[in-house]
């Protein structure tokens, strides 16, 4: 009979949770021209073990260079090529014959993104989508490779025409019955997902006086609760993608699962770029690969494995845009790190000097919601019958913003004031904002701090009027 210690029982536990976890692969963005050779480059993959990377083309030089290194490959057809592919059949075999059959399966493609974040582009070939992935499909269906490699196309969060809370997450009303019914009919049938690039670090950089860092960097926090559901969501980007199976949901497709194709955070931006720097890249990243390895999936679906692609390989110093588009790498191109963290299982195991661990996400619970303020202060309560209220001479755009987060990841009872409700009038911004602040700050046992929301909004001693609608004193 084996004896075993403590310890050698807890690092059982934890070798087990690691290998049930999701997967994590890398983009391997080329536009740069300091970066080293696509063989150097599957070297450095193999070196740091990752076995999943996705390339935005069908570069010859990159398939050859990746042919027997047992790393899975996703490939893209740009959104140029839409046109071309949705009119013809001849094309798409074509182009799948070239660009697939030539490689696999030494090379081992396992899935085609037909474009990327076509909604987005501003050459708007919005409607060659669908019938392009269905003519690609077919030509791998003639080389009998339609089981083996997954048809799909990444969609930018911005297609959700409402994201938060998480539970009202829906696609955009003009892209339902054109693009997405067909597409997710398409996925459904064909067995694939739905691609989705999602950025954390675009919301708090636009929203920062609002959002907590630590909820944004998967730091320990205490969360927020949605009012649709009663999940507790302790980061953003949980919250995000629970949006995106809420839309699913609501187009009553739960069978398609997703794949992130795309998230990071950069390690340096403009002065204007709140929260771009080395440390808050490291915890991004570092932190969500510990959540994916792990397989914690999401407050909504917490026994999804997720598989991931961060963004991206190396920093690429000939993108456009700001700074930070130049600096989400987690490599420099000398094949440095920009900053150590875990990429794999067995990394995570010796990984022990992570300053901020991923908070346990919590199911549904009936437990109040400890005071949070939009900065992230927590606070003890102040006594006495206080109100909060929206400052008439904040500035229009934060007073939105404010009030929706508010109303969306903080939780605020915004029921009211929804068009036709017995709050509704007067339907101004400061009136709306003033009863979602108030909701808010009285959620949170009038905890100091929680009525600040970026200095849009203070606590008033005498009760508000707002039409013939009194303000809740507690809840």
């Amino acid at each position: 009979m084996h004896h075993f210690t403590l310890s050698a029982i807890f690092l059982l536990l934890t070798i087990l949770t690691l290998t049930d976890g999701g997967s994590i692969g890398v983009n391997y963005g080329r536009i740069a021209n300091n970066l080293p050779s696509a063989v150097k480059v599957v070297h450095l993959l193999k070196s740091q073990g990752i076995d999943r990377v996705k390339v935005y083309d069908t570069d010859p030089s990159v398939l050859r260079s990746l042919s027997g290194s047992k790393i899975k490959v996703t490939v893209d057809l740009p959104n140029q090529q839409l046109f071309a592919a949705a009119k013809s059949s001849s094309f798409a075999l074509q182009w799948v014959q070239r660009n697939i059959v030539a490689y696999y399966p030494h090379t081992q493609i396992e899935a085609i993104a037909v474009g990327n974040e076509v909604f987005v582009d501003p050459n708007n070939s919005t409607k060659f989508l669908v019938p392009a992935m269905k003519n690609i499909y077919q030509a791998l269906l003639k080389y009998n490779l339609h089981s083996d490699i997954k048809v799909s196309s990444p969609i930018a969060l911005s297609a959700l025409g409402n994201s938060y809370p998480s539970s009202s997450g829906s696609f955009r009303p003009e892209l339902i019955k054109p693009v997405f019914k067909p597409m997710l009919e398409f996925l459904r049938k064909t067995g694939s997902y739905l691609m989705v690039n999602v950025y954390p670090f675009f919301a708090y950089e636009s929203n920062a006086d609002v959002i907590p860092l630590d909820y944004a960097l998967f730091r320990e926090n205490p969360g927020v609760v949605d009012p649709g559901n009663g999940l507790r969501y302790l980061n953003l980007f949980d919250a995000q993608i629970d949006a995106v199976f809420s839309a699913l949901s609501a187009m009553k497709y739960d069978d398609v699962n997703i794949v992130v194709t795309e998230t990071g955070w950069p390690s340096k931006g403009d002065n204007n770029e709140v929260g771009a720097s080395v440390e808050n890249a490291a915890a991004y990243n570092g932190n969500l690969v510990r959540k994916i390895l792990t397989g914690s999936g999401t407050p909504l679906r917490p026994k999804a494995d997720l598989t991931v692609y961060l963004f991206a390989l190396f920093n690429e110093n000939q993108k456009p845009g700001p700074t930070s588009e130049r600096n989400f790498g987690l490599f420099y191109p000398s094949e440095e790190k920009v900053y150590d963290i875990p990429l794999t299982v067995e990394a995570l195991k010796n990984y022990h000097d992570n300053p901020s661990p991923v908070a346990p996400v919590s199911g549904n619970t009936n437990q109040p919601t400890p005071a949070v303020s939009p900065v992230g202060g927590v606070s003890k309560s102040t006594t006495g019958d206080t109100w909060c209220v929206a400052n008439p001479d904040a500035d229009k755009n934060k007073l939105q913003l404010a009030l929706d987060f508010a109303c969306g990841e903080g939780g605020a009872d915004c029921r009211t004031i929804q068009p036709g409700a017995t709050c509704y009038n007067p339907n101004t911004l400061v009136a709306h904002a003033s009863f979602a602040f108030n909701s808010y700050y009285q959620k949170q046992a009038r905890a100091g701090g929680s009525c600040f929301f970026g200095g849009t909004s203070y606590v008033v001693t005498q009760e508000p009027k707002y039409g013939s609608c009194e303000f809740p004193t507690g809840y």
